[in-house]
């Protein structure tokens, strides 16, 4: 649908239908006046001939033309192209804490969720942005936000396994920060983890309401097997298992408007990465043609000049 950066300017557009009324008020007492002469070659001055008579209206026509398409340059149109797309900025937040090294994924949950998210990278378009935040206790960012994919993924192979605990909250607000850093484009976060959050300065509820206040999708991810899986032993040599908490997961994507994925194996991860950058939906581009007007209006006074002057002409 058009739009025009400055509508208010199109109300100079009413200055048309005005000049039209008063050049033919004008022609029209030009006429009257005439014939209350007898001078037949006064009458014939004051009308003209029939051929000039034409071109004149011709001519005034166009200068009409010309005044209205620089008046529409002026508002500033624009309009979505659909060949033109907008790029995405798409953050990783992917969870590197102690229970990503469990080896129900191959070779673990964390080296799978990299090679997955290599998948995604990949798939997305030149005009894209990616970059990757990482979480454990806090959070860190792993790959400022580029269009430069094979920089980013250099990045993605340097992440390395942490030791620490969960902070969802605090990954999911950085991610937020480097979503935002580039303006006027489409935000996508994704959030992969296995874990419950434990850990941070900031809540999964805070997180949420920080997503909605900037207008960001965050599909979310989680991975754990269906059954069990064995992490180690604590102080006592009681077992620890790792957990996931697909409730808080559900609620960050659903709350946000995007949307929560369960991997059960290193399969179906890649699976949900490659479905996640196939169906990103990019904005139509907002394309500026004002340029277009200026050109038309140009165009309309050079056969206007090219009428009054040109071959069989007479300077007037």
């Amino acid at each position: 649908m058009t739009g025009f950066g400055s509508p208010h300017i199109l109300i100079l557009l009413l200055i048309i239908p005005l000049i039209y009324y008063l050049h033919k008020k004008a022609r029209i007492q030009k006429k009257n006046e005439a014939i209350k002469f007898s001078n037949l070659a006064f009458i014939k001055s004051a009308l003209g001939d029939t051929k000039k008579s034409k071109r004149d209206i011709h001519l005034f026509y166009l200068s009409l033309l010309a005044i209205g398409l620089m008046i529409i340059g002026f508002a500033n149109p624009h309009i979505p192209l659909e060949q033109t797309k907008e790029g995405v900025n798409v953050v990783l937040v992917m969870d590197v804490s102690g229970s990503m090294q469990a080896e129900d994924y191959t070779p673990s949950r964390l080296e799978a969720a990299k090679s997955s998210a290599e998948i995604l990278i990949d798939s997305l378009k030149s005009k894209d942005y990616v970059g990757i935040v990482t979480f454990e206790s806090g959070a860190t960012t792993a790959a400022y936000l580029s269009p430069d994919k094979e920089k980013v993924i250099e990045k993605l192979h340097n992440i390395a396994q942490k030791e620490g605990s969960t902070a969802i909250g605090d990954g999911l607000s950085l991610g937020i920060d480097m979503a935002s850093s580039i303006p006027n484009m489409k935000k996508i976060i994704i959030l992969i983890s296995d874990g419950v959050n434990n850990a941070g300065y900031i809540s999964p509820d805070e997180a949420i309401q920080y997503a909605k206040a900037n207008k960001i999708q965050v599909y979310t991810i989680g991975m754990g097997s269906n059954s069990q899986v064995l992490l180690g032993y604590d102080w006592f040599g009681n077992p620890q298992y790792a957990e996931l908490d697909e409730t808080t997961l559900q609620t960050i994507a659903k709350s946000t408007g995007g949307k929560y994925f369960k991997s059960v194996d290193d399969k179906t991860l890649d699976e949900i990465y490659r479905n996640i950058g196939e169906n990103i939906k990019r904005e139509k581009e907002e394309t500026n043609i004002k340029d277009w007007f200026f050109f038309a209006a140009f165009l309309t006074l050079l056969i206007q000049m090219y009428y009054r002057y040109g071959k069989g002409r007479i300077l007037q």
